[in-house]
């Protein structure tokens, strides 16, 4: 009956079913280890090397970021793949950071503002906002898990309903269309025809199939399992969890390959069925958003903002020693940018077995695993993607459930007993998680709403960075810029979709300048019957003309009537603020093309919180000075081998402030800079090296077969 119901065979169903049981009994066994507050958020400050390895991996590599890699490769080749891969700049990052988080000594980020400034107000403010954020995290991977399946959950085409079977013939006559319009202009009525079709494209109304697997049902059925293991175990089961995970991510991420290959005939096959400018690395052809320079500018966003999620406080933290939170963000940073590596050229075999005209690339993944997989691997790649949202939803809800209790309600009720809070902490689980189920039901698009985590990490990310980086910030300043970024990346994003007379303005409406761009491809048999080439396979320029995009939305822009040409248009996605800031100034964002606009979001967003901070900075009360001498001295205060040891060590450090100022690089600034000692500098440059071995690497895979 299940595997009728779900259309899976009965093998597949039994592994999913044996997993979820699995998973239940860890949560069950390791409830008994949890005995307080500080097992619950922060596993007694006990894991060592390895746990912290498999929690930062399972952290990092979400399975459901298999799907947005894939989809963005398969939209953009394998420049897309920088999405995911932009962090292999940062692991060298990680060595410091970790020991900085470690060495603050705190449960949650809510508590570093506190205990910076001496006020409650930003503490307090950050555990709000960060809860809403990480909402969308959620959502992300509840939207990500339902695409990646529900291409295994399908109907029989011989018992479609009428409006289903409509839906696949018009998917069907939309893909032959649009091949017909990148060659040559399309006459009026087609062109007309063509203009409907897209816009229920662009609104997922057309499918090539007909999937048993309802977004409500699966997003309530899988959030109420995930609540009920975290209720149960905590962060540690979440990080045992992530142990076996990790086995899993590993297995996923490369079982389609060999499937995939087998099918097209190897490397050589891949490379005959993929335009050469989709192993580009650094986009191609005027068609992809990911060049050098929006690269750069991704890597810019993400420098400042990546140490604004609760996770970097809640992992480092948990680590019994410096050395164990150094070498899990690394070792496990490091895994994630091979296996990325992985997921890109699957999004490459997407395009080779499915061509360009899939109505929604997020479900690449999930097609794969239907077309290359055999019975009994599918139930394998299932449980990868479900526990993948176990482990990181289950890591994302004991986050939420500290910042809950440690900052907002234990400041409001203060004195109650641990298993009280407990308790609140527990229930905050299923809270959080069903908010998240409402976004992923508001916004469809797993590649969007990537982008928007990225955005949202600068929020709190860039003033934490400068917390930890220059004494001169002020409590004031943070308040300033943290409502200006916030209302300049999530509020007016939200506000304008929602608001008809802003999202239907022509001004707001405003699609790119359409173009023709001479492409790099591989000529075929017609190419060589009409003259263009002299043999197959030999490397020629086509013209390609490219769809306008939504300059200030980021889904698009659709039909108010999707029956009705002349019905007004509105935006669909977030509104890019960013983008708007710019046209005031005179720029013309109507020519910019994609790379372009997704630059122009990334470096506003990187550049105006920090240039906030340091102007409000110099012109408002400073922190008091024993505060700040107390906070960066433990700072630099060398986490001890047991807790006894550690606190002892701060006692001293707090009778002699002035301890380890001989250690500053620039001994008379504000900065904090210190010097680094022999274990700094061996394992910066370590990272450094293998940052060139995996980008060695990713260009050697893009190769083979060329």
């Amino acid at each position: 009956m299940l595997a009728t119901f779900l259309g899976l065979h009965p093998v597949d169903a039994g592994v999913i079913v044996l997993y979820i049981i699995g998973v239940l009994v860890i949560g069950k066994v390791l409830s008994h280890g949890v005995k307080g507050e500080g097992d619950f958020f922060l596993g007694g400050r006990s894991l060592g090397k390895w746990l912290q390895f498999f929690l930062s991996f399972g952290n990092m590599t979400d399975p459901g970021q298999a799907t947005t890699t894939a989809s963005s490769v398969y939209r953009q080749g394998a420049g897309g793949g920088w999405l995911a891969l932009i962090t292999l700049f940062l692991t060298p990052y990680f060595w410091f950071s970790a020991v900085w988080f470690r060495r603050v000594r705190l449960t949650t980020m809510a508590d570093l503002f506190e205990d910076r400034f001496g006020k409650r107000f930003l503490g307090t403010f950050y555990a709000i906002t960060t809860i809403l954020m990480s909402v969308v995290v959620i959502a992300g991977g509840n939207v990500v898990a339902l695409k990646t399946l529900q291409p295994l959950m399908v109907k029989e085409p011989a018992i479609y309903s009428a409006a289903e079977k409509q839906s696949v013939t018009e998917f069907h006559e939309f893909v032959k269309l649009r091949e017909q319009r990148q060659a040559s202009a399309l006459a009026p009525e087609a062109t007309a025809r063509y203009d409907l079709l897209k816009d229920a494209y662009t609104r997922g109304a057309l499918q090539p199939y007909v999937t048993y697997l309802q977004p409500v049902i699966f997003y309530l059925v899988s959030s109420i399992l995930v609540a009920v293991f975290v209720m149960l175990g905590g962060l540690k089961a979440s990080a045992v969890v992530d142990a076996v995970q990790t086995v899993l991510v590993i297995l996923i991420s490369v079982i389609l390959i060999p499937f995939g290959l087998i099918k097209l005939g190897g490397p050589s096959g891949l490379h005959d069925k993929v335009p050469d400018v989709m192993f580009n690395l650094f986009g191609g052809g005027g068609l992809s958003e990911y060049t050098w320079y929006s690269i750069g500018a991704l890597f810019l966003i993400q420098v400042v903002g990546i140490v604004g999620s609760q996770a970097n406080m809640t992992i480092a933290g948990s680590a019994k020693d410096e050395f164990a939170a150094r070498i899990g963000p690394v070792t496990g940073g490091f895994c994630k940018r091979f296996v990325t590596i992985a997921w890109c050229y699957c999004g490459l075999i997407a395009v080779a077995i499915f061509g360009p005209n899939l109505s929604d690339p997020d479900q690449a993944w999930g097609l794969l695993t239907q077309a290359l997989l055999p019975v009994g691997l599918i139930g394998v790649m299932i449980i990868g993607i479900l526990g993948g949202k176990l482990a990181t939803l289950g890591a994302q809800s004991v986050v939420l459930s500290g910042l809950v209790v440690k900052n907002l309600y234990e400041p409001l009720f203060p004195g109650k007993s641990s298993a009280h809070y407990m308790v609140v902490a527990r229930l905050t689980v299923p809270i959080v998680l069903a908010l998240g189920v409402g976004v992923g039901l508001y916004l469809n698009s797993v590649v969007a709403l990537l982008k928007f985590a990225i955005v949202l990490l600068v929020i709190w990310g860039v003033p934490i960075t400068m917390i930890f980086l220059w004494r001169g910030l002020t409590e004031t300043a943070v308040r300033v810029q943290v409502l200006a970024t916030l209302i300049l990346v999530a509020v007016i994003p939200w506000t304008v979709p929602n608001i008809p007379a802003l999202a239907r303005s022509a001004e707001f409406t405003m699609m790119t300048r359409e173009r023709v761009v001479d492409v790099p491809v591989r000529a075929t048999a017609a190419d060589v019957a009409a003259g263009r080439a002299a043999k197959v396979g030999e490397s020629i320029v086509r013209a390609q003309r490219t769809e306008p995009l939504a300059v200030f939305f980021e889904e698009g822009v659709v039909l108010t009537d999707p029956k009705d040409l002349g019905s007004p248009k509105t935006g669909k996605g977030l509104f890019r603020t960013e983008v708007y800031l710019v046209s005031l100034l005179g720029v013309d964002v109507a020519g910019f093309n994609a790379a372009q606009l997704m630059t122009t979001r990334y470096v506003v967003d990187a550049l105006l919180p920090i240039l906030i901070l340091i102007v409000v900075s110099r012109f408002t009360r400073p922190t008091d000075p024993q505060r700040l001498a107390r906070f960066y001295v433990r700072l630099k205060t060398p986490v001890g081998p047991t807790l006894a040891d550690d606190a002892l060590a701060v006692e001293a450090s707090y009778a002699d402030p002035a301890r380890y100022d001989h250690l500053k690089l620039f001994p008379k600034s504000s900065l904090e800079l210190t010097r680094w000692d022999r274990q700094d500098t061996v394992g910066f440059l370590c990272c450094c090296g293998l940052v060139v071995v995996v980008l060695l690497v990713f260009k050697a895979v893009l190769v083979i077969g060329s």
